[in-house]
Protein backbone atom coordinates (compact mmCIF):
# COMPACT_ATOMS: atom_id res chain seq x y z
CA UNK A 1 0.00 0.00 0.00
CA UNK A 2 1.25 3.62 -0.96
CA UNK A 3 2.53 5.93 1.92
CA UNK A 4 0.12 9.04 2.57
CA UNK A 5 3.23 11.33 3.71
CA UNK A 6 5.98 12.01 1.91
CA UNK A 7 9.48 9.69 1.67
CA UNK A 8 12.18 11.91 3.62
CA UNK A 9 15.16 11.04 1.53
CA UNK A 10 12.81 12.94 -1.44
CA UNK A 11 14.11 16.27 -0.59
CA UNK A 12 17.96 15.53 -0.35
CA UNK A 13 17.55 14.40 -4.26
CA UNK A 14 16.00 16.84 -5.41
CA UNK A 15 18.73 19.39 -3.30
CA UNK A 16 20.91 17.38 -5.40
CA UNK A 17 19.26 17.44 -8.82
CA UNK A 18 18.80 21.05 -7.91
CA UNK A 19 22.57 21.55 -7.79
CA UNK A 20 23.14 20.61 -11.01
CA UNK A 21 20.63 22.29 -12.47
CA UNK A 22 22.29 25.64 -11.46
CA UNK A 23 26.19 24.47 -11.13
CA UNK A 24 27.92 26.56 -13.88
CA UNK A 25 28.61 24.84 -17.44
CA UNK A 26 32.69 24.80 -16.31
CA UNK A 27 31.71 23.06 -13.29
CA UNK A 28 29.45 20.09 -15.79
CA UNK A 29 31.82 20.21 -18.33
CA UNK A 30 34.63 19.06 -15.42
CA UNK A 31 33.09 16.17 -14.11
CA UNK A 32 30.39 15.73 -16.72
CA UNK A 33 31.21 11.50 -16.53
CA UNK A 34 30.77 11.43 -13.14
CA UNK A 35 27.60 13.96 -12.79
CA UNK A 36 26.06 11.31 -15.15
CA UNK A 37 26.51 8.86 -13.33
CA UNK A 38 25.03 10.72 -10.37
CA UNK A 39 21.89 11.04 -12.28
CA UNK A 40 21.46 7.36 -12.57
CA UNK A 41 22.64 7.38 -9.31
CA UNK A 42 19.62 9.72 -8.08
CA UNK A 43 16.74 8.15 -10.31
CA UNK A 44 17.65 4.68 -8.68
CA UNK A 45 17.64 6.40 -4.93
CA UNK A 46 13.84 7.51 -6.65
CA UNK A 47 12.56 3.89 -7.52
CA UNK A 48 14.29 2.28 -4.70
CA UNK A 49 12.05 4.77 -2.32
CA UNK A 50 8.56 3.59 -4.46
CA UNK A 51 9.65 -0.25 -3.98
CA UNK A 52 10.40 0.19 0.18
CA UNK A 53 6.90 2.07 0.13
CA UNK A 54 5.69 -0.92 -1.37
CA UNK A 55 7.26 -3.52 0.82
CA UNK A 56 9.47 -4.66 -1.67
CA UNK A 57 13.40 -5.39 -1.98
CA UNK A 58 15.04 -3.23 -4.94
CA UNK A 59 16.46 -5.44 -7.33
CA UNK A 60 20.31 -5.58 -8.17
CA UNK A 61 19.46 -6.70 -11.24
CA UNK A 62 19.65 -4.80 -14.54
CA UNK A 63 17.89 -4.37 -17.65
CA UNK A 64 19.25 -3.13 -21.03
CA UNK A 65 23.09 -2.60 -18.71
CA UNK A 66 20.43 -0.31 -16.54
CA UNK A 67 19.31 -0.88 -12.74
CA UNK A 68 17.43 2.19 -13.36
CA UNK A 69 15.61 0.30 -16.03
CA UNK A 70 15.08 -3.21 -13.54
CA UNK A 71 13.31 -1.08 -10.78
CA UNK A 72 11.20 0.93 -13.02
CA UNK A 73 10.21 -2.76 -14.67
CA UNK A 74 10.09 -4.09 -10.48
CA UNK A 75 8.04 -1.38 -9.33
CA UNK A 76 5.58 -1.46 -12.71
CA UNK A 77 4.62 -5.60 -11.19
CA UNK A 78 1.15 -5.20 -10.06
CA UNK A 79 0.72 -1.38 -10.91
CA UNK A 80 0.14 -0.75 -14.25
CA UNK A 81 0.19 3.02 -13.53
CA UNK A 82 3.96 2.65 -12.61
CA UNK A 83 4.76 2.26 -16.40
CA UNK A 84 3.76 6.38 -16.57
CA UNK A 85 7.70 6.42 -15.91
CA UNK A 86 8.89 4.22 -17.87
CA UNK A 87 9.93 6.24 -20.65
CA UNK A 88 11.02 9.19 -18.15
CA UNK A 89 13.35 6.42 -16.85
CA UNK A 90 14.88 5.49 -20.26
CA UNK A 91 14.73 9.54 -21.20
CA UNK A 92 17.05 9.73 -17.92
CA UNK A 93 19.25 6.91 -19.45
CA UNK A 94 19.60 8.60 -23.06
CA UNK A 95 21.26 11.91 -21.15
CA UNK A 96 23.15 9.73 -19.81
CA UNK A 97 24.40 8.03 -22.78
CA UNK A 98 24.99 11.20 -24.09
CA UNK A 99 26.97 12.63 -21.66
CA UNK A 100 29.21 9.18 -21.29
CA UNK A 101 29.77 8.80 -24.74
CA UNK A 102 30.95 12.57 -25.66
CA UNK A 103 31.89 13.71 -22.37
CA UNK A 104 33.95 16.93 -24.04
CA UNK A 105 30.99 17.81 -26.26
CA UNK A 106 30.08 21.69 -26.26
CA UNK A 107 26.25 20.50 -25.18
CA UNK A 108 27.34 18.29 -22.30
CA UNK A 109 26.34 21.23 -19.85
CA UNK A 110 22.61 21.64 -21.54
CA UNK A 111 22.29 17.46 -21.86
CA UNK A 112 23.19 17.76 -17.77
CA UNK A 113 20.21 19.97 -17.03
CA UNK A 114 18.24 18.43 -19.03
CA UNK A 115 18.84 15.19 -17.42
CA UNK A 116 18.52 16.48 -13.94
CA UNK A 117 15.10 18.29 -14.88
CA UNK A 118 13.77 14.36 -16.16
CA UNK A 119 15.71 13.34 -12.39
CA UNK A 120 13.36 16.09 -10.86
CA UNK A 121 10.08 15.11 -12.76
CA UNK A 122 10.67 11.39 -11.79
CA UNK A 123 11.06 12.72 -8.09
CA UNK A 124 8.12 14.39 -7.91
CA UNK A 125 6.32 11.73 -9.83
CA UNK A 126 7.16 9.45 -7.06
CA UNK A 127 6.49 11.77 -4.44
CA UNK A 128 3.02 12.12 -6.19
CA UNK A 129 2.60 8.23 -6.23
CA UNK A 130 3.72 8.24 -2.51
CA UNK A 131 0.92 10.77 -1.94
CA UNK A 132 -2.15 9.67 -4.01
CA UNK A 133 -2.72 6.36 -5.57
CA UNK A 134 -2.86 5.90 -9.09
CA UNK A 135 -1.14 9.89 -9.81
CA UNK A 136 0.61 7.48 -12.66
CA UNK A 137 -2.82 7.43 -14.96
CA UNK A 138 -2.72 11.16 -14.93
CA UNK A 139 1.13 11.88 -15.69
CA UNK A 140 1.52 15.19 -17.52
CA UNK A 141 1.28 13.94 -21.07
CA UNK A 142 -2.19 11.46 -19.86
CA UNK A 143 -5.76 12.49 -19.74
CA UNK A 144 -7.04 15.81 -17.91
CA UNK A 145 -7.93 15.06 -14.14
CA UNK A 146 -11.38 16.06 -14.80
CA UNK A 147 -13.87 12.73 -16.70
CA UNK A 148 -15.83 13.43 -18.96
CA UNK A 149 -18.45 15.31 -17.42
CA UNK A 150 -16.22 18.39 -17.81
CA UNK A 151 -15.76 20.17 -20.87
CA UNK A 152 -11.71 19.98 -21.98
CA UNK A 153 -11.61 24.04 -21.69
CA UNK A 154 -12.52 23.71 -17.66
CA UNK A 155 -10.39 21.23 -16.82
CA UNK A 156 -6.84 22.33 -15.89
CA UNK A 157 -3.70 20.72 -17.87
CA UNK A 158 -1.79 17.74 -15.82
CA UNK A 159 0.94 19.78 -16.44
CA UNK A 160 -0.31 22.79 -15.00
CA UNK A 161 -1.57 20.91 -12.17
CA UNK A 162 2.12 19.20 -11.06
CA UNK A 163 3.59 22.56 -11.84
CA UNK A 164 1.45 24.59 -9.93
CA UNK A 165 1.79 22.30 -6.48
CA UNK A 166 5.69 21.76 -7.55
CA UNK A 167 7.05 25.09 -7.93
CA UNK A 168 10.86 24.21 -8.93
CA UNK A 169 9.51 22.89 -11.93
CA UNK A 170 8.50 26.59 -13.19
CA UNK A 171 11.71 27.80 -14.93
CA UNK A 172 11.79 24.27 -16.27
CA UNK A 173 8.29 24.39 -18.29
Amino acid sequence: MAQSTPNPGSDDVITRIDRMVDAPDQVLLNSASTIAAELLGCGEAILERWLRAQEMVPTTHTVEGFRLLALQRQGARGDPSFNACRETCRELVYYHNLVRLDPANDDVPRRLRLGAMVARHLALFIDGKLEVAGLGEFCCSSRPLRGASSSNAEAPRNQDLIHAHHPRLQHSR
